[in-house]
């Protein structure tokens, strides 16, 4: 971040959060006020989730303030996605280092960019001088007892992901490592800045997943979260994991499976279904041309058995990111 043009708090919020051009006929009060006022459908239920991202933790510094804007909020539309949900507001409170005109302006533009194609406006948040963190609380609707849960997954079920799992994770080694000339490198960086929330998945979700998750900490990691909360236990194929060419091409033979397995960052949706609605999985993927592959199914015990082709055990080196961690 360059310091040039300081402007205070108020400044700031004026001039570059104040000025969405999404105005929600549901939001009688946004910024402005000492809170926000808005309307909930009386036939709705609320969904309210939040992400923190800390710079050299969540994001490497040299993360462009437009790519922070887009994934701040990215990564809060795809926990929506996980539940099935219709975006519709946001609160954003926004800690930075010093005052800096031309990174806060970028950033408003990414973060906007995200949220007018999915119709959801900023009705309020918080700035600050620290560390640079962003947190993004998202806030979007359901039916009255149609949100999807992590706890409904059952002995049988089948187990499906979206899109490549891994991508994300691939890319942040490819920046780390000073590879910008790998030829996947602009693919598998986008894949790691500026996530799509598979929102309208999630949705069509409704009444066929028996439980469902985003993939943030690794796709292991996040299935253990459905195991605990439904009390099962899983086995993964990993021979049927999609990995993209871009994928391949990025990753040693030794090592095929680790990314996907255990990378975080994807935000692609993980779920069950039971057996007898797979054809509608199809459906779904066929009309919302979005790749959705069955890589396990669900087991009795509380615990992941991940096996190839042949019926050997494979056994990750972990499942995936966890703070705190030794």
């Amino acid at each position: 971040m360059s310091n040039t043009h300081p402007q205070g708090e108020f400044e700031l919020i004026r001039d570059y959060f104040q000025r969405q051009s999404l105005q929600r006929a549901d939001v009688h009060m946004g910024i402005g006020d000492d809170g926000a006022v808005v309307s909930v459908p009386v036939d709705k239920q609320l969904v309210l989730v939040m992400d923190t991202m800390v710079a050299g933790i969540h994001f490497p510094l040299q993360t462009s303030a437009y790519d922070l804007g887009w994934k701040s909020l990215a990564v809060n539309l795809s926990d929506l996605a996980a539940m099935g949900a219709e975006p519709a507001w946001l609160t954003l409170a926004l800690t930075l280092p010093h005052s800096d005109a031309e990174w806060v302006k970028t950033f408003s533009l990414g973060l906007f960019a995200l949220a007018s194609a999915y119709n959801i406006q900023l009705i309020g948040g918080d700035t600050t001088r620290g560390p640079l963190s962003i947190t993004v609380q998202a806030h979007g609707l359901v039916e009255k007892g149609g949100a999807l849960l992590r706890s409904g997954a059952e002995v049988g079920d089948l187990i499906y992901v979206s899109g490549f799992p891994g991508e994300a994770a691939l890319g942040l080694i490819l920046l780390q490592s000073n590879l910008q000339h790998h030829p996947s490198y602009e693919h598998l960086l986008a894949r790691l800045n500026r996530p799509e929330p598979r929102l309208g998945l999630g949705r069509s979700l409704h009444d066929i997943a028996s439980a469902c998750i985003d993939i943030s900490d690794g796709l292991l990691a996040d299935l253990q979260h459905i195991l605990d909360a439904s009390g099962v236990g899983a086995e993964v194929l990993i021979d049927g994991l999609p990995l993209s060419e871009d994928y391949r091409a990025a990753v040693d033979d030794k090592q095929l499976y680790r990314a996907a397995l255990s990378g975080g960052d994807d935000y692609e949706l993980l779920f069950t279904v039971p057996k007898t609605k797979q054809a509608e999985i199809d459906k779904i993927a066929e009309d919302s041309k979005c790749l959705l592959t069955c890589i396990g199914e669900i087991t009795e015990g509380n615990t992941i058995r991940c096996l190839d082709a042949q019926g050997n055990e494979y056994t990750p080196e972990h499942l995936g990111f966890e703070h705190f961690a030794e």
